[in-house]
């Protein structure tokens, strides 16, 4: 692997043009140099693209000091305000301290039994027969039933309707904003930047009033608002009203849509791939059978925990993220300036033939008890890395294995003959154009 390499353009967006019109294209052809950084320019933007595990360790652990989330991602700062994915030090810091306690393994154990009743919920309207449903809907519908249940206590039909129907527009805007290189002040009187603010601005009013309700109820409840209504920092205060509506707003937007993407990307992935489906299927059948799945299943299903963290290794919903160094800093051998952008994309590591054997190829073996040593750390890593990496994580796994099995257990699924597959790379990796499958119920 060589140092680095310079592109140079005489375009007056640089490389932007390129990377707009196939993201996915654009990062593939600079991992084929061989580099270990490629740098390039994004309108008056420099830009360092890593492509090596021990230069994304540097900017995400050992020198993160250095950098601040990208300016880009500032965007979605309208919607979750200064939750943990946008907030900066020391309030990142401080938020991170106070809501890590309810998001370890064991406390989200407490939420396994919600998380079945939600999925269990939203397959009672699937017909019997073969039906052709677009899975990455449902798979939205299913991740967005199991966050309201633990979060607010929400069932399925209540949660879509006071909070799923505000998502998907917002999404979409923030979406082609953060992919805009010249964008309108959403102060602007546009017609869709009023509908955007709009949808914000009455979500946000959903969960201030549940918040407000949630307040003057004397029940308990054992849910995320709950744990996160009576919690407290270093000094023993709540957190302010406006920080917890961000927290809330941020939890709805970073775990119902990345999760939704990789339980889309795991049927998807089980479908071409006969020998790794026929292994999961077995051992759902073995492991759950026709008993109703419960907590103590989950432990018993390792081979379908390794499909799904093999789905984040080929299909990471987080595809690419960036940072903004806020300093002169030397990351490896290479001097990057106060203001330079850094990107680094878990697509492109994940897929390195350095450090995968055979990448494209769909092997949950890889993850069989440990990730082997040849790999290096930071060459997989689906959830970020460092004083940074995703709070959710662990929720998320145990969410997705949960669905996963469920679904395993009562359907089959075969891709659809007239529909292709195509990664599409908006704020996370989705499936252009949907996933239509087949879907047919198993036989009790």
């Amino acid at each position: 692997m060589t140092n680095g390499t310079v592109l140079h353009s005489l375009h007056p967006l640089g490389m932007l043009d390129k990377f707009r019109k196939d993201p996915l294209l654009f990062l593939e052809s600079q991992a084929t140099k061989n580099d270990e950084r490629v740098q390039f320019r994004f309108a008056n933007r420099t830009v360092h693209l890593l492509l090596n595990p021990a230069l994304v360790k540097e900017v995400l652990v050992t020198q993160s000091k250095s950098f601040q989330k990208s300016n880009q991602f500032k965007e979605l700062s309208l919607l979750i305000g200064e939750g943990l994915v946008t907030s900066e030090c020391p309030l990142h810091t401080k938020q991170r301290k106070i809501m890590q306690p309810y998001f370890t393994p064991r406390h989200i154990q407490k939420y396994v039994s919600e998380m079945i009743g939600s999925a269990s919920g939203t397959m009672e309207g699937w017909e019997a027969g073969t039906t052709l449903r677009d899975i990455s809907k449902d798979m939205m519908q299913v991740t967005l039933a199991v966050i309201t249940k633990t979060m607010f206590n929400m069932n399925d039909h209540e949660g879509h309707e006071k909070v799923g129907v505000h998502l998907e527009k917002i999404l979409e805007m923030a979406t082609k904003r953060i992919r805009s290189f010249l964008k309108p002040p959403v102060s602007w009187p546009l017609p869709e930047l009023k509908q955007y603010k709009a949808s914000i601005e009455e979500l946000k009013r959903v969960v201030e009033e549940i918040i407000q309700h949630r307040e003057i109820l004397s029940e308990e409840k054992e849910d995320l608002l709950h744990a996160l209504l009576h919690s407290r920092d270093d000094e023993g205060n709540h957190m302010k009203r406006d920080q917890l509506i961000d927290e809330v707003m941020t939890i709805f937007v970073a775990g119902h849509e990345t999760t939704a993407n990789l339980l889309s990307w795991f049927f998807y992935a089980l479908e071409n791939n006969e020998k790794v489906k026929e292994r999961v299927y077995e051992e759902v059948d073995r492991v759950v059978g026709k008993e109703e799945l419960c907590s103590e299943h989950l432990p018993k299903l390792p081979y379908t925990r390794q499909a799904l963290e093999e789905t984040l290794r080929l299909y990471p919903p987080v595809w690419m993220f960036g940072r903004t160094s806020v300093r002169d800093v030397k990351v490896g051998c290479h001097f990057i300036k106060k203001g330079e952008n850094v990107l680094i994309s878990p697509y492109i590591m994940h897929r390195n033939p350095q450090y995968f054997q055979d990448p494209l190829s769909f092997d949950p073996e890889r993850f069989h008890k440990a990730m082997p040593e040849s790999i290096p750390p930071y060459a997989y890593f689906p959830f970020g890395g460092g004083s940074r990496v995703c709070i959710g994580n662990h929720f998320a796994l145990q969410e997705a294995l949960v669905i996963a099995a469920l679904y395993v257990q009562r359907f089959n699924f075969t891709i659809s003959s007239d529909h292709k597959v195509e990664c599409h790379p908006l704020i996370t990796l989705r499936p252009k154009g949907g996933m239509f499958m087949n879907v047919e119920r198993r036989v009790d």
